[in-house]
């Protein structure tokens, strides 16, 4: 059995305790086309490429443990879920995105807590899609990217409705499998 403090569990870890350095460099350059925001953006990358570095290390190395299935979508939802909610403060995204996508989020992760005693529910094929495409649509929507090249803003647009409909699928997904679980 995998230590619960091991190096995955430690790199979720370190994704969450970037997000607020992330948030505050956010805010510190609140002007989409400021250069300030390339920093935001670095930390942005750095927080997120840990998703996917953490869970290749714990089943390459065997380190999966429970601990790491609990915190690792907590980890992603602290940093989506501040990323929204801090865009939509500054006027870059509809508040009204901001609230679906935190309200399927927040519902599954309670969720998860809720079953966490008698299993853990890991993440699925469509939740991980669905954060792959959140977190790409919102490195777009934080770079001044499109200050520079204005063609940009309706692919960020159609990365954000795309990331807002994965998330609503996904949410279904998880329902719907809850349901035909228990039927059994």
């Amino acid at each position: 059995m995998a230590s619960k403090l091991n190096l995955p569990n430690s790199i979720t870890i370190a994704r969450i305790a970037l997000v607020p350095i992330f948030i505050a460099l956010l805010f510190a350059a609140p002007e989409r086309q400021s250069w300030q925001r390339w920093f935001a953006v670095f930390f942005f990358v750095l927080a997120i490429s840990t998703d996917g570095i953490d869970g290749a290390i714990a089943r390459k190395r065997n380190l999966v443990t429970n601990l790491g299935k609990l915190l690792d979508p907590i980890a992603d939802k602290a940093l989506i879920g501040g990323a929204l909610v801090s865009l939509s403060v500054l006027g870059d995204l509809s508040w009204y995105i901001t609230v679906v996508i935190l309200i399927r989020e927040i519902g599954i992760t309670v969720y998860r807590l809720v079953v966490a005693k008698r299993r853990v529910l890991a993440a699925s094929g469509g939740g991980k899609f669905k954060t792959i495409i959140q977190s790409i649509a919102i490195g777009f929507l934080i770079s001044p990217l499109d200050s520079y090249f204005g063609w940009l803003k309706p692919v960020e647009f159609v990365l954000i409705f795309t990331a807002l409909i994965a998330t609503i699928v996904s949410g279904l997904q998880y329902v719907d499998a809850e349901l035909k679980l228990r039927k059994k």
